[in-house]
């Protein structure tokens, strides 16, 4: 018998999405006034938030991407971070700012921080939308941040379970139940 994912409940409307999307592109384009940056995002998860996000800024910048493994085939950050697609931008003197949908235990986001910062980075910023502080194993610092939600598997707006539900609107949380 297999667990069947669905959403029970909506965690964050889409409009409280889109709003906070707003404050953390006002707050952006704040802190980088009169900067070039090179918004990195995390594939998947972030390209949704990302997207909505860079069409806010007014500052310059470019667009770059990662794609990275380190769950494997569990439910949970190993911490071994591996690069299944690099930055095509050299970013040696650049100011960036990394876009994640969602931090967790922190294992993935610190190995991005320090793989940037030895690339030769100017800055290396951060922007999370959600953030799981009581499963953080490890502090990473978090510049803009959208939410701080519970220990709940949460999907929509970047976040999946098995690929489903990844372009909800809206933030849900998931149960399962029995097939």
């Amino acid at each position: 018998m297999s667990k069947i994912p669905y959403v029970s409940s909506v965690m964050f409307t889409e409009e409280q999405v889109q709003e906070k999307v707003t404050q953390l592109a006002g707050e952006i384009n704040q802190h980088f006034a009169g900067q070039k940056i090179v918004v990195v995002g995390i594939l998947k998860g972030s390209f949704i938030f990302m997207a909505d996000l860079v069409r806010k800024l007014n500052v310059e910048h470019i667009c770059d991407f990662m794609a990275l493994s380190s769950y494997g085939a569990s439910t949970t950050s190993s911490g071994n971070v591996k690069i299944l697609m690099d930055l095509r931008q050299d970013i040696v003197g650049a100011h960036i700012l990394i876009v994640e949908d969602i931090v967790d235990s922190g294992l993935t986001l610190h190995s991005v921080l320090a793989m940037l910062e030895a690339r030769g980075a100017a800055s290396v910023t951060t922007c999370v939308f959600l953030r799981k502080k009581e499963r953080m194993k490890i502090e990473v610092p978090v510049q803009f941040l959208g939410f701080d939600i519970p220990d709940e598997w949460v999907v929509g707006y970047g976040l999946d379970v098995g690929e489903k539900f990844r372009t909800l609107p809206y933030v849900g949380i998931v149960s399962f139940r029995e097939e």
